[in-house]
């Protein structure tokens, strides 16, 4: 059989439904509220190489030196592709499709999970290695159970294999199919402390579906809770985002959390009385400290039979439950000397160091939570990059927005690791552990206020940085305690404030600014710097390299701000700035280029360039940029949109799975937004330089008109209140990206509009964050008033 149901299964069954599916299975039989489902067996991975005869192939693609990172993407690369190309025999697509017909009687949302047969055992936890999906429903079921195994060959599941001693031809991977819970609020739960094993539950929690809390996606809220007397301390962190269930379409989708709820505390003591209740049992079921994921739904509203454990009118439900591998590798708290360790009044830290004791007398810089043991020193790195982390040496200590997987192989050549976002339990956090690497997560602001070769202290227990190198990086310490000033932080708003990026050689610059990503990075100065024309380029040095100075230009952007968006524009220069490069004898001489032959009429006139621009997106979008959006230039209406939306997907670009959208620069495009917003688009952007002197008829380089160009005109300010209205009205994100986002007038002008985002210049970019918060505040102060 190619599929188990949960209540067939138990422990005895790892090796043929993996460590996420042989938990789930016990849970179930332990009568613990687990959402229903089934997995679809190790074996059926098993069967499906072997009889489509890639199995070879794919264990020599992998036999690679995983330190190699060149060889490792290659390798990576080869190998998911030989499993996704190839197709699912009909009856195993029969079995797999009946058995998802029978949860929820019919058409029902599920999680597809991978879960490897050598995942979650005592000494090695594989977390964050292999893909989860959410929301997944018939349609796309076959190519999430595809995609699941092919997750067993990432370049960090390779890695991190190679690095545990464990073969890649006797992994195998089973995937759990599972009915959805629409959760309100979820989270992770250790029932044990996950460093020193006390009695300890720690609980953290955050609005809708727990990925956002796993991934390090968001801060959560955390509980440390008493098993011996039932006390609870509660820290409650700013939850910016959540990942909820679009109602419309189904899918996973991240939204800022609402201004009331951010700072509101998440779990009752009720619901904490109810986890810490089932924490207990499965622990004891297990006889062993679990890591557990859990979450809450409204008991009326829960799209599941009504099986959770109730607290109040909630329900609790067990989603899954894993060993906890890292107990044991810090001293506990019973046997530490309660002398060692403790802060005095100014910040001096005393700490035990082999023997003596050394005095760390440098001021706290920043907080957050201890995620994995041991006091380090070292210089600062501030890294954003996923492929690139060249720049950390052995000893330097990792200051990141916030934790991933991909990290390991730079983690194990640092001192420290220092995240913005993210909670103690999410996976990294989890990895970092095991590695032995001292941590800090969820500080908020540490990218933002340690610079590059700053050299720090922290203390990956307690969760406090200090300034300076207070400790030999080959003393072992012992934890200070926690001394918890406060740090001064950037102004944090509901609208997001972007920033204008030229030329990726800014990007490093433009991203310690501490914007929420790039609103507007535009290629044609990649283009242009090439002193040629793209036809001249591609025709001298071929189609191959012209992509790839995109892709490297783009790249180096979206490593510095990954996982902030960035949004490209394509290209859009105008014929009489390629007329000055090599090969633009051949550009048609405009009277008035701004009006001419530039933006996406260009790129559609010329689909041969096109494509090799579109290429690099999905080169970039395959190397695990997923944090790169696309925007089109110059759009007039809906006819251009889906002109382009065409070519995306020729490209090999999903429109439905990458997010993309349209400049609003023309009259035309202002007032065709609907059309285009119905086109598929998922935001649409103010170009205002453009929109105003085509509105005004004002050439702004022109002299003789020039002290009429005026962006705060009433007719420019009707057409940009008018496409935010329509664009909130049908679910289409707003922004602006030309330069009169960074004039207060402006900017207020949008925020009481209701504009998803304004993105300034890279000087500019701190004073519009504080004009958006006053206004903001302003606008709840007028609300309550």
């Amino acid at each position: 059989m190619a599929v188990l149901w949960l209540d067939e299964i138990s422990a005895d069954d790892l090796e043929t439904v993996g460590g996420k599916g042989a938990s789930l299975g016990e849970l179930t039989g332990a009568g613990l509220p687990v959402p229903p489902g089934f997995v679809v067996t190790a074996g059926t991975y098993r069967s499906f190489i072997e009889d489509a005869e890639i199995d070879d192939e794919l264990f020599a693609a992998v036999d690679v030196d995983a330190d190699d990172s060149a060889a490792l993407a290659e390798a990576a690369e080869r190998a998911q592709d030989l499993i996704l190309e190839t197709p699912f025999p009909d009856d195993l697509r029969e079995e797999i499709v009946a058995s998802y017909r029978e949860i929820g009687d019919g058409e029902a949302f599920v999680a597809v999970r991978s879960s490897a047969t050598a995942e979650d055992l005592p000494d090695a936890s594989f977390a964050g290695q292999q893909e989860t999906f959410l929301n997944v429903t018939e349609d796309g079921l076959l190519d999430r159970v595809r995609e699941c195994w092919a997750s067993l060959f990432t370049q960090r599941a390779i890695y991190y294999r190679q690095e545990q001693g464990f073969e890649h031809d006797i992994v195998n991977i089973a995937v759990v199919v599972q009915q959805m819970v629409d959760a309100e609020k979820s989270g992770v739960m250790f029932t044990s402390h996950p460093s020193t094993g006390d009695p300890t539950m720690i609980i953290e929690a955050a609005w809708g579906l727990g990925e956002a809390v796993v991934s390090g996606a968001v801060s959560p809220d955390n509980y440390v809770v008493s098993r011996e007397d039932g006390d609870v301390d509660v820290t409650v962190a700013d939850k910016k985002v959540e990942h909820v269930k679009d109602e419309e379409t189904g899918e996973t989708v991240e939204r800022p959390v609402t201004e009331e709820k951010r700072t509101e505390r998440v779990v009752s003591d009720d619901e904490i009385d109810a986890l810490v209740e089932l924490g207990e049992r499965v622990e004891d079921h297990y006889g062993h400290p679990q890591d557990v994921e859990w979450a809450i739904v409204d008991g009326d509203e829960d799209g599941t039979s009504s099986n959770g454990a109730e607290s109040g009118d909630s329900e609790v439900f067990m989603l899954q439950s894993r060993p906890i591998t890292t107990i044991g590798e810090a001293e506990t708290a019973d046997t530490a000397d309660p002398t060692e360790g403790v802060a005095d009044g100014s910040g001096s830290v005393q700490a035990a160091a082999g023997g003596e004791t050394a005095e760390a007398t440098g001021d706290v810089l920043i907080d957050g939570l201890g995620s994995s043991p041991g006091i380090v020193s070292g210089p600062a790195k501030i890294v954003t990059k996923l492929d690139d982390l060249a720049k950390v040496a052995e000893g330097d200590i990792i200051v990141t927005e916030m934790t991933m997987p991909d990290m390991v192989p730079a983690m194990k050549r640092a001192n420290g690791i220092i995240t913005d976002e993210g909670g103690m339990t999410s996976h990294a956090a989890i990895v970092s552990r095991e590695l032995g690497v001292p941590a800090i997560v969820g500080t908020g602001n540490a990218t933002t206020v340690l610079s590059d070769g700053q050299l720090v202290t922290l203390d990956g227990d307690r969760g406090a940085v200090l300034e300076g190198q207070e400790v030999d990086p080959d003393e072992e310490t012992e934890p200070v305690e926690e001394v918890r000033p406060k740090s001064p932080v950037k102004p944090m708003t509901a609208t997001e404030v972007k920033v204008n990026v030229s030329i990726p050689e800014a990007a490093e610059r433009a991203a310690a600014t501490g914007a929420d990503g790039v609103g507007l990075l535009r290629t044609e100065h990649m283009i242009l710097s090439l002193n040629q024309t793209p036809e001249s380029y591609i025709e001298e040095n071929g189609a191959d390299a012209y992509t790839n100075e995109l892709v490297e230009g783009i790249r180096s952007v979206a490593d510095e701000f990954y996982p902030r968006p960035v949004r490209v524009r394509t290209l859009d220069a105008p014929t009489d700035e390629f007329r000055q490069l090599e090969g633009g004898d051949d550009e048609p001489a405009e009277h008035n280029p701004m009006l001419g032959y530039r933006g996406i009429r260009r790129s559609l006139d010329r689909p041969d360039v096109f494509e090799h621009e579109l290429e690099a997106f999905r080169r970039l979008y395959g190397l695990g940029y997923d944090n790169v959006e696309i925007m089109f230039p110059l759009v007039n209406d809906a006819e251009d949109v889906y002109a382009a939306k065409r070519r995306l997907e020729a490209a090999g670009i999903d429109p439905k799975k990458r997010k993309w959208g349209v400049m609003i620069e023309t009259p035309a495009s202002a007032l065709s937004v609907e059309e285009m917003a119905a086109a598929g688009i998922d935001f649409a952007s103010f170009g205002t330089n453009d929109l105003t002197q085509y509105t005004l008829a004002v050439d702004r380089n022109n002299e003789n008109v020039a002290d009429r160009f005026d962006e705060l005109h009433p007719a420019v300010l009707r057409l940009i209140g008018d496409v935010i209205e329509t664009c909130r009205e049908h679910g289409v994100d707003t922004s602006i990206c030309g330069q009169a986002g960074s004039k207060p007038e402006m900017a207020k002008f949008l925020v009481e509009e209701g504009i998803s985002s304004i993105s300034a210049n890279i000087d500019a970019v701190r004073d519009v964050q504080h004009e958006v918060k006053r206004v903001e505040q302003r606008l709840l102060l007028d609300s309550v008033r």
